[in-house]
């Protein structure tokens, strides 16, 4: 893997991850309140945005298209940090601190299997459209649902959480490709 890789994929979760504890300050860990479904739904409403806005080329809501992906990695994060603790429906005010190691723990399992199929597809990624990422983001969600729907039983597919884990690279990808199309548009 290029370092210039390793160093697109920190400074975007970097993002991610300000903006994370920026809105648990605002918030609290309110998120803590959802069932599994309702996360996947929040992420799917994300995508669905991005795709709609892909087709139609045209948007009425000021909101960069960024934020979505972001968000879409932020609540994939909450999923997997829901999945290992479970909802709450007393306190869902989380520390701080187990919050954002807890979060920390997250970025760097999925930053692993990133690394590791980036090695393996030689950074396939760079040469893909960004609405790509899209479809692929939206193929993995429903692949979620239905998952969801069969109460987590599979006969022989990954899991939830190995979903949710490719849905944060996808959308890392779309914004470090992103951010290459804007800076590159400058320099013009």
């Amino acid at each position: 893997m290029s370092s210039k890789t390793s160093e697109q994929f920190d400074q975007t979760i970097g993002k991610c991850r300000n903006l994370f504890i920026r809105k648990n300050h605002d918030y609290g860990s309110a998120w803590r309140i959802l069932r599994q479904s309702s996360i996947t739904d929040q992420i799917f409403i994300k995508a669905k945005r991005i795709k709609s806005i892909e087709e139609k080329g045209i948007q009425r809501i000021d909101e960069a298209i960024d934020n979505e992906y972001i968000g879409i990695i932020n609540y994939c994060i909450m999923a997997l940090i829901q999945m290992e603790l479970g909802p709450n429906e007393g306190d869902v005010h989380m520390n701080e601190q187990v919050l954002e190691n807890k979060y920390d723990q997250e970025v760097a399992t999925t930053r692993s299997l990133m690394f590791d199929k980036n090695h393996d597809y030689g950074e396939a990624w760079r040469d893909m459209r960004i609405s790509t990422f899209t479809d692929l983001i939206m193929m993995k969600l429903m692949r979620i649902k239905q998952i969801e729907d069969l109460n987590g039983q599979t006969l022989v597919s990954e899991g939830i959480d190995a979903n949710f884990r490719d849905i944060i690279n996808y959308a890392i990808f779309a914004l470090i490709r992103l951010t290459e199309n804007n800076e590159s548009a400058h320099r013009n």
